[in-house]
C-alpha cells in the first residue's frame, strides 16, 4: 500500500517522496517537453491518487496507495507484498520550471549509490516523470545516503517540510539489513514497437470501453520466435497510470490502433520504443541493484529509458533505433560478470 504522504528533495535535483506503498503485485534524457502539454483536472476526485496497473504475459501488477488499496474487494487471487514503499520523484530545477530527470539521469546519483547501501528500489516510468519505490523500513538509510546531494522535503499537510540532513531517521525505524551481491539477470527483446502516450483525464471515458476491452478481454498469445531467437517474437504488454490527475499509457505500437487517434497524445517525434525485459525467474523484492545494473550502463552507453517494475519482472523501453547498442551493452555487462 502507498500512503498520501509526500516528501520532496531538491538541490542540483529535487525529490518528491510520496508516503507509504505495499507493492500488491518504474527515465531515460528524453524530452518529455517536446509533447503535447496536458492540463490537470480542477477537481480530480478525492480517494486513490495513485494507481498504476501493468499487464504481462504472467499476470497484473497493481500498485495503488493506502486509499486505493481499501477500496480493492477481498480476493483470494490477489497476491498482496508485505513491505510498505514509499515513492521518490527526482525532479531538477532548470531557472522556475521543474522538470523530470529520468532514470538513465540519475543512475549514478541516485539509484547506483542506493543499490550500494543494499536498498531494494521498484521503478515506475510514465509519460510525465519517474518514480522510484523504496521500502519504508529502508527510509533511513535512502536520506543518509542521498542527503549529501539532494536537499529532501517531506510534505505534511500539503506543504513540503524540510527534513534535516543530520537526522536520517526523521520518525522513521533505521533499516540494518544488508543484501548479498546482486545477482546478473539475463535479458530478452521482444519484437514488439510500444508507444508511450498521455491522454486528457477528460476524455478518458471516451475509450473506457476500449481500455477494458484490450486490458481484460482482448487476448493473443505471444508468438514464438524464430529458430534460435532469444524468446518470443513479442509479448503482451500494457501500463495503465492514473497519478495524480495525470494518465500515462504504455502499449504495443499494434494495440493502439485500436484507440481513436485524436485522443491519444505523444511527444512531437513520435518515436517508438523497444523493450528489454530483466529476469529468466521472478526477481522479488528483497534483492538491491537489479535497477542499477540495467541503468547503470545505459547512462554510460548515453541511451535513455523508461523502466517499469512488475511482481516478477522488470521491463526497460528504449528508443527502437537503439536498441541494437542497448543489448550489446547489457550482454557484455552479463558477459564481464560471467568471465
Amino acid at each position: 500500500m502507498l500512503n498520501s504522504e509526500w516528501c520532496q528533495m531538491d538541490a542540483v535535483p529535487s525529490w518528491r517522496l510520496w508516503g507509504a506503498f505495499s507493492r500488491c503485485l518504474p527515465s531515460g534524457q528524453r524530452d518529455r517537453s517536446r509533447g503535447p502539454k496536458v492540463q490537470r483536472p480542477r477537481g480530480c476526485r478525492r480517494g486513490c491518487k495513485f494507481f498504476s496497473l501493468t499487464e504481462t504475459p504472467e499476470d497484473y501488477t497493481l500498485m495503488v496507495d493506502e486509499e486505493g488499496f481499501k477500496e480493492l474487494p477481498p480476493s483470494e487471487f490477489l497476491q498482496v507484498a508485505e513491505a510498505t514503499w514509499l515513492v521518490l520523484n527526482v525532479s531538477s530545477h532548470s531557472g522556475a520550471a521543474v522538470q523530470a530527470a529520468g532514470v538513465t539521469k540519475i543512475a549514478r546519483s541516485v539509484i547506483a549509490p542506493l543499490a550500494e547501501h543494499h536498498v531494494s528500489v521498484l521503478m515506475l516510468s510514465t509519460y510525465q516523470t519517474d518514480f522510484i519505490l523504496v521500502r519504508e523500513q529502508d527510509l533511513s538509510v535512502v536520506i543518509h545516503t542521498l542527503s549529501q546531494e539532494f536537499n529532501i522535503y517531506r510534505e505534511v499537510g500539503g506543504e513540503p517540510v524540510p527534513v534535516a540532513r543530520d537526522d536520517s531517521s526523521n520518525g522513521f525505524p533505521r533499516s540494518q539489513h544488508a543484501g548479498p551481491s546482486p545477482t546478473v539477470h539475463p535479458i530478452q527483446s521482444p519484437q514488439n514497437r510500444f508507444c508511450v502516450l498521455t491522454l486528457d483525464p477528460e476524455t478518458l471515458p471516451a475509450i473506457a470501453t476500449t481500455l477494458i476491452d484490450v486490458l481484460f478481454y482482448s487476448y493473443s498469445a505471444p508468438k514464438e520466435a524464430a529458430s534460435g531467437g532469444p524468446g518470443p517474437s513479442s509479448i503482451t504488454f500494457f501500463a495503465f497510470s492514473l497519478i495524480e490527475g495525470y494518465i500515462s499509457i504504455v502499449m504495443d505500437a499494434e494495440t493502439q490502433k485500436k484507440f481513436p487517434s485524436d485522443l491519444l497524445l505523444t511527444s512531437s517525434s513520435g518515436e517508438l520504443w523497444r523493450m528489454v525485459r530483466i529476469g529468466g525467474q521472478p526477481l522479488g523484492f528483497d534483492e538491491c541493484g537489479i535497477v542499477a545494473q540495467i541503468a547503470g550502463p545505459l547512462a554510460a552507453a548515453d541511451i535513455s529509458a523508461y523502466y517499469i517494475s512488475t511482481f516478477n519482472f522488470d521491463h526497460a523501453l528504449v528508443p527502437e533505433d537503439g536498441i541494437g547498442s542497448a543489448i550489446e551493452v547489457l550482454q557484455r555487462r552479463q558477459d564481464g560478470q560471467g568471465s
